[in-house]
């Protein structure tokens, strides 16, 4: 039986494609590049600031990314004030977890979004109290897919690694839960398109937030 789940952030909870694509943009005209469209955006998120800024500044141009430094400082500082901007819950996101919660289970965000931003963006939007514990990126923890984040919560939550169902949306998460030896779920409706998640060795896809229910109460099933 699963205790826990370890949810991703952005493409999984939260469609955050427009606020991301957004604050680049800005940060590129700021520093007279050109901006990226919300597709190119789609494909550059996935592992953290740094790589979304490098791939933006190398689409625009600066391939030897001679701006780095500056244009991470500028889009830092952008992004803290537009992280939730237009920023909402996917389909059936907010009753999948008022369900788990309603029924013991713990909740866990495990995000390469900034710490600070991954905290204020799941209280904005789903409040406080529901997640017992939310990461962003961290100096001082690797990024995902390294498992060290993911192993840290689990423990935290009185988790086994085999009692915990890791959920992402794209081969990031895939990865992350290969490595941390967790049961993974991939969702349909995030970054990544279906033919790219086929790819990735998940325990399953799926394409609603009722089918994750589904692969807990089959796992309990399975146990009794």
């Amino acid at each position: 039986m699963y205790k826990a789940c370890i949810f991703d952030l952005d493409g999984t909870l939260t469609d955050t494609l427009e606020s991301l694509t957004y604050s680049v943009n800005l940060t590129m005209k700021e520093m007279g590049f050109p901006g990226i469209t919300q597709e190119q955006c789609r494909r550059f998120v996935g592992n953290g600031a740094n790589v979304l800024i490098e791939k933006a500044l190398r689409a625009g141009g600066d391939r030897e990314l001679a701006h780095f430094d500056e244009a991470m400082g500028l889009y830092r500082s952008i992004f803290d004030e537009n992280c939730t901007y237009h920023v909402k819950p996917y389909s059936g996101v907010p009753r999948l977890l008022e369900e788990l919660k309603g029924r013991g289970m713990k909740l866990a965000i495990l995000s390469n979004k900034p710490d600070l931003q991954t905290a204020y963006v799941a209280e904005k939007i789903f409040g406080k109290g529901l997640f017992d514990i939310v990461r962003g990126q961290r100096e001082d923890v690797p990024r995902k897919p390294d498992p060290a984040a993911a192993l840290m919560i689990a423990e935290a939550l009185g988790a086994d690694r085999s009692e915990t169902l890791y959920i992402g949306d794209s081969e990031v998460d895939a990865e992350t839960g290969r490595a941390a030896c967790m049961d993974t779920v991939l969702v349909s409706w995030g970054f990544r398109s279906r033919e790219e998640l086929e790819r990735e060795d998940a325990a399953r896809i799926v394409d609603s937030a009722d089918e994750i229910i589904g692969v807990i109460d089959g796992r309990r099933d399975t146990d009794e």
